[in-house]
């Protein structure tokens, strides 16, 4: 790592390991969000968190109007759920996720008169954000307010928000980081929000900062969005929100990996990143934030990225919660006749399907569509025990050894090689010669630790 540092702090604007794979941010950074007319239904998953799903209080043949409540969450780390379109509800069936889980859901057909276009961009992201309105709240106010509205983590984790900004005597937050890395292939909605947006994520980051009593608020962005450095430097000027400009790096948004670039601070193996005194959250989770808190609107809609040479005219999307990815593409214009591969998120992180009746979720932040060339890969053979997945593994693991205890199902070895650590972020499998799903594998084998846990 060379010896530069971020001016104004500690960090060195990088973390050890990691990868530099094609951004391929040009399918779609420079087109403008466009608002998706409203669908005739949508398919609403009472789980779209990490935690507990939330419960359903609407029955078959209610009618619901637009950003009602139609699902409580009524754990702590759970997240509540609203109705995206004013219709009626058809039935509480089963719907299935990209990653392939089979999860219940509410299913919506749109009735009446529905909020579109202008008028509907005007209350999801509107004008006019105030910078003095975080004093007006109490801390609790603030996280009362991200609680009701149903606001996760819109960078793909799908974290419940209230959790991160709830006051907690034991864990005093020093610094809110907010991520604009958007480090992930081909997605550019957070690069769009940013351009496009600014204010909305000013102000949502000094509620946020005033929820946690953080001493510092700093936005971080990837030195290859000199458009949204901009816009968010100037917007920035009179408030005490920082700017830390990072290196384009894979993943440098991950959030371990972003607190080491940026406040070269080392979150504890299993920690969290409240044990070294920052809250973090993505700048789509902000935006979300402040409407959340200044209007008292409720997570409806989401920004998401249709991209990949697979698609004929790739966009960024305002779009409702549950709307179906087929309808996504259609609006795009379809398939390219060389289309091979769906992707929910982006091709490192991102989970393949191949129903386009599949739901868009909070945690959607784009669809990736893959041609033959982009995926073309030849067989897996025998580890050569180069060493390269371990070189490139920024939680410093090994994961050709996690992936093999996984195949062979020892999952106490699995354990002792810290499988729980890996987040999965497939510079591994990139770099593997030997052409191993090491990712496809450590997924695996948590899923049987889960398993075990159970029985």
């Amino acid at each position: 790592m060379s010896l530069f540092r971020l001016k104004n702090f500690p960090g060195k604007g990088s973390f050890p390991h990691g990868i530099h794979p094609p951004g391929n941010k040009e399918f779609s950074a420079e087109s403008p969000i466009e608002v998706m007319p409203p669908p005739e239904k949508v398919i609403l998953p009472l789980l779209q968190n990490i935690g507990a799903p939330c419960e359903a209080i609407v029955k078959p043949k209610q009618n619901v109007s637009f950003g009602e409540c139609i699902g409580v969450g009524k754990a702590f780390v759970s997240a509540s759920l609203h109705a995206p379109i004013s219709g009626k509800v058809q039935k509480i069936g089963v719907t299935t996720l990209p990653n392939g889980r089979h999860l219940p859901a509410i299913f919506i057909s749109a009735e009446g008169e529905q909020l579109s276009g202008q008028d509907l961009w005007n209350d999801i992201l509107g004008k006019d954000w105030p910078r003095d309105c975080p004093m007006v709240y109490s801390p609790q106010t603030i996280a009362n307010a991200i609680h009701e509205s149903g606001i996760v983590g819109l960078g793909g984790a799908a974290f419940p928000t209230h959790v991160k900004v709830m006051p907690d005597d034991k864990k005093m937050i020093d610094t809110l980081m907010i991520n604009g890395c958007e480090c992930e292939p081909y997605l550019t909605p957070d690069y769009r929000l940013m351009v496009e947006v600014p204010d909305a994520i000013i102000t949502g980051a000094m509620l946020a900062g005033r929820a946690v009593t953080a001493k510092e608020i700093v936005i971080c962005i990837e030195d290859n969005k000199p458009k949204a450095i901009e816009r968010l430097k100037e917007k920035a000027k009179g408030t005490v929100i920082k700017i830390a400009v990072v290196k384009t790096k894979y993943p440098q948004g991950s959030e371990k990996q972003l607190i080491k670039a940026v406040l070269d601070l080392e979150v504890p193996l299993g920690g969290l990143p409240s044990d070294v005194g920052v809250a973090m959250s993505n700048v789509g989770t902000i935006a979300a934030v402040a409407r959340g808190v200044v209007k008292g609107k409720p997570l409806t809609h989401r920004v998401i990225s249709v991209t990949g040479a697979g698609i004929q005219n790739p966009k960024n999307l305002l779009v409702p919660i549950g709307i179906s990815i087929g309808e996504t593409i259609q609006f795009c214009g379809g398939f390219t006749k060389d289309a091979a591969r769906m992707i929910a998120g982006g091709p490192m992180m991102g989970f393949a399907f191949s129903s386009l009746d599949t739901p868009v979720t909070k945690g959607t932040s784009g669809i990736t569509v893959l041609t033959h060339d982009d995926i073309r890969r030849e067989k897996e053979t025998t580890c050569v025990r180069c060493g390269r997945c371990a070189d490139v593994c920024p939680m410093n693991l090994v994961p050709t050894k996690i992936a093999m205890a996984a195949r062979h199902h020892n999952i106490s070895l699995a354990q002792r090689y810290n499988i729980m650590a890996c987040f999965e972020c497939g510079c591994c499998t990139y770099t593997c010669p030997a052409n191993i799903k090491l990712v496809q594998l450590i997924r695996t084998g948590k899923a049987q630790i889960v398993v075990s846990r159970k029985s």
